[in-house]
């Protein structure tokens, strides 16, 4: 991490962090933030990690789950709502 820092409009003290990226990775992030209307590469990882902290997406588990239910429905190995609250015995009658 640089020790180069700029104040930051709140308050904050922005400080120059770097990191390492095959040059395919930094295509694709430059083709991203350019195709989406971003000012700048830094713009968008910027809003990209504040993003990422702010609301955090799925793990990997379950995304797993999600795709195999996916498959199951696609496959037609799933029932209905009414179907699995009779047979778990569920239903509001």
């Amino acid at each position: 991490m640089s020790e180069a820092t700029t104040g930051g409009d709140d308050g904050d003290e922005i400080v120059t962090v770097n990191f390492k990226a095959t040059e395919s990775f930094l295509d694709d992030i430059d083709d991203t933030w350019q195709g989406r209307g971003f000012n700048s590469r830094s713009e968008f990882i910027r809003y990209t990690l504040r993003d990422a902290i702010e609301f955090p997406t799925f793990d990997r588990d379950e995304l797993i789950a999600l795709l195999k239910a996916e498959e199951e429905v696609r496959e037609g190995e799933t029932m209905s709502a009414a179907e699995a609250r009779e047979q778990f015995g569920t239903n509001d009658e």
